[in-house]
């Protein structure tokens, strides 16, 4: 390999590593309200709804397997949906209604008062997370918004707005993901302290 692969090599773990600890002493109460969002939500019956384009999408999917399967402890499966995985709704309403409307009609369809709903956008302004946020207001859906940048429209129209202040997108999905298994972490332990399921440490996962 030449150097310029080790400059890329270095620079990325460099850039990756200093917007983990922007991130880590920025204020983390945003973090711990969706914490409470999500955890309150499951705990009285709701779900969780969860979005994204391109990159956004798989962490979406990734996000709604954790909570579905396990992510440390052995306890119920909780009830989480990724909007972004059905091919026939996805191409029947960006054929039908554009592909800004996505997510919100699914949203429409799924969506009840006590859910919440999770859109993940790097960039702050993708387009379709923004009108499906504005779907879950109209039903009483709380919404928690992942961004990059300064967080643009998404972030303002957030009830809770998790944001990572950097415009690279590699690294801010980086640290989105990162921040997602810390989610995970405390909703499973905020569950087992409330009695909702009594945690088990789990046996080690093949993926």
């Amino acid at each position: 390999m030449t150097t310029d692969a080790d400059d890329v090599f270095d620079r990325s773990f460099a850039e990756t590593i200093r917007l983990h600890q922007v991130v880590k002493i920025q204020d983390r109460g945003p973090v711990f309200r969706a914490v409470d969002a999500i955890a309150g939500a499951l705990t009285h019956g709701g779900k969780v709804l969860v979005f994204g384009n391109g990159g956004s999408a798989s962490d979406a999917q990734h996000f709604a397997a954790e909570l579905v399967g396990r992510y440390l402890h052995e306890r119920r499966a909780l009830p989480a949906i990724a909007l972004t995985v059905d091919t026939s709704i996805l191409t029947a309403v960006g054929n039908d209604y554009g592909f800004d409307r996505v997510f919100a009609r699914q949203i429409e369809a799924l969506g009840v008062s006590g859910d919440v709903a999770v859109g993940i956008s790097t960039s702050g302004q993708s387009r379709n997370v923004l009108m499906a946020f504005a779907a879950a207001r109209e039903r009483g859906v709380t919404t928690v918004a992942l961004t990059g940048g300064d967080g643009g429209p998404i972030g303002a129209a957030a009830d809770i707005h998790v944001n990572v202040p950097d415009r690279a997108t590699p690294r801010v999905q980086e640290v989105h993901r990162t921040l997602l298994h810390v989610i995970c972490e405390l909703v499973e332990r905020q569950l087992a302290a409330a009695g909702a399921d009594p945690a088990r440490a789990a046996s080690p996962r093949n993926a």
